[in-house]
């Protein structure tokens, strides 16, 4: 027997799940980002930064070339331009359009040439050609900007801080761990809660995870190990019942949309309702 549709009452997602958060009982932030963190590491033991380097200065340009590209793009360019280019020196040995065909690929390379060798100059003039590790001498360096730096302390073994990238924003967000939007903010929020040792490896787990399985559009809530932790996941019952809540959002008409119906529950196999987030 076909299981109808539910009389439902559209309603606009919400930004902010803390609020729901706190209507389902999961617990304080404080109290839920150890369990968090445990079960991402788990899930995720291979989680690591992505980009391939073997040096400081290797690390320091990868990252620098990865604004606006994904990783997989500037592992493809950094083999050839790290043969090329060993030591500070060498980026500034060339004409800037030279570099800037080495690293055409990676997008923005005008800017991205410009703030490359800029910074090589700053560390040949004030670090004696080596990378700073703290975070305010990394931030002195033209074109690094807080992720950068971040990104670049924490691979050093001195996280100062929590990198906040897009997949750590949506996720934070998600699992109510913060209402902000503006980055500097949200990083704020997450290093009250998160345990300062965690701090370099927090945002690989949150980015593994965004990657794997809480994707922008279509979240795998159903095989989520957070799904009890998390305020914006549909409710999942061990019996084969999916119930939707007055905060499961779904996906009609190619728009999220808040399903205000709490009392629709279908029999037989569990019918997965695709869930819309902001």
């Amino acid at each position: 027997m076909r299981c109808s549709k539910p009389d439902v009452r559209l309603r606009a997602v919400p930004r902010s799940y803390v609020s729901e958060a706190r209507r389902r009982g999961l617990g304080r932030r404080r109290e839920r980002i150890g369990p968090i963190i445990e079960r991402l590491a788990a899930e995720h033991a291979d989680a690591e930064i992505a980009l391939r380097f073997r040096s400081d200065l290797e690390l320091l340009v990868s990252v620098m070339l990865s604004a606006q590209t994904t990783d997989v793009n500037v592992n493809r360019v950094t083999p050839a331009l790290f043969a090329k280019y060993r030591r500070p020196e060498d980026y500034l040995a060339v004409p800037p359009e030279e570099l800037e065909r080495d690293i055409y690929a990676t997008g923005f390379f005008r800017q991205k040439t410009k703030s490359i060798r800029g910074t090589m100059r700053v560390l040949l003039e004030e670090f004696d050609g080596q990378v700073p590790r703290r975070l305010e001498e990394l931030l002195r360096l033209p074109g690094v900007a807080r992720k950068t730096a971040n990104v670049v302390a924490a691979e050093l073994g001195h996280a100062q801080g929590i990198v906040v990238d897009t997949h750590v924003r949506r996720l934070s967000q998600r699992l109510a761990l913060t209402r902000q939007e503006d980055p500097v903010k949200i990083e704020r929020d997450l290093q009250r809660i998160v345990p300062r040792a965690d701090w370099a490896r927090f945002p690989h787990l949150l980015i593994w995870h965004g990657r794997r399985v809480c994707d922008a559009r279509r979240p795998l809530c159903e095989g989520c190990v957070l799904v009890d932790l998390c305020p914006s996941a549909r409710w999942v019952w061990p019996s084969g019942q999916t119930r939707l809540s007055t905060t499961t959002t779904a996906r009609q008409g190619g728009s999220g949309r808040r399903v205000r119906n709490s009392s629709q529950i279908e029999q037989g196999p569990v019918r997965w309702w695709r869930i819309g987030f902001v």
